[in-house]
């Protein structure tokens, strides 16, 4: 049994359904006992400071949903970055337990590039027990380079290597852009209506203007 040509039009216009979005993958998290994620900000330049500490709690059940959220990760993929609609970055990073242990805290670097060099942007410490940060007002059309590190301690210092960083490279969409973006959903979706209405109005011209009903004329009897 063929599906009638409306239902077809109006799966075609229905937007797809269960890739668009990106849950949370198990272990992304922090543990349950690690309400606070401690951190330090070390602005660059000559007024740079120690940094204060802060604390901030963590994004637990963070789901990305497209358009308004992408997904980028490492090339080890121990880090991932968010790159939400609101010109801001959620990264998310993971460690065995073997590696976590061994963690003092993690150096998280970033810079951008521009026409001739890259800068670099204000350097953050955070705390063994967090799991992701949150890094605001990033600017538009501009191509950022946020690395990880896990710094071991001081005795798995001495005894070994640095653990290398995890690095992601993200370039956040213009303000404008998105406005095109959402621009064109929408007329999209006006497109898809008013096609259903020309075919209901074809339909009934076919039914009831193209195929009129005749009467025929009746025999009368010659007596």
């Amino acid at each position: 049994m063929r599906a009638p040509p409306l239902l077809l039009l109006l799966a075609a216009c229905a937007p797809p359904s269960g890739a668009a979005v990106v849950p949370t993958p198990p272990g992304w998290e922090p543990a349950s006992d690690a309400p606070w994620c401690p951190y330090k900000v070390l602005s660059e330049g000559p007024e740079a400071g120690g940094g204060r500490l802060c604390f901030r709690s963590p994004a637990r059940g963070f789901r990305c949903q497209a358009p308004g959220c992408v997904t980028l990760v490492s090339a080890g993929g121990s880090l991932r970055a968010h790159v939400l609609r609101n010109r801001s970055v959620l990264l998310q990073w993971r460690l065995t337990p073997a590696e976590a242990r061994r963690v003092r805290v993690f150096a998280l670097n970033c810079s951008w590039r521009g026409t001739y060099t890259r800068f670099p942007c204000d350097r953050v410490l955070l705390g063994a027990s967090c799991r992701d940060y949150l890094l605001p007002d990033v600017h538009d059309s501009v191509r950022y380079r946020l690395c990880l590190q896990p710094l071991p301690l001081r005795a798995e210092l001495a005894a070994n290597q640095p653990e290398l960083a995890e690095c992601v490279e993200f370039t956040a969409e213009p303000a404008a852009m998105q406005e095109i973006v959402v621009a064109m959903t929408a007329v999209g979706g006006s497109i898809c209506v008013m096609l259903v209405v020309i075919c209901l109005l074809v339909a009934y011209i076919t039914e009831n203007l193209m195929h009129p009903t005749f009467r025929r004329p009746s025999l009368r009897r010659q007596s």
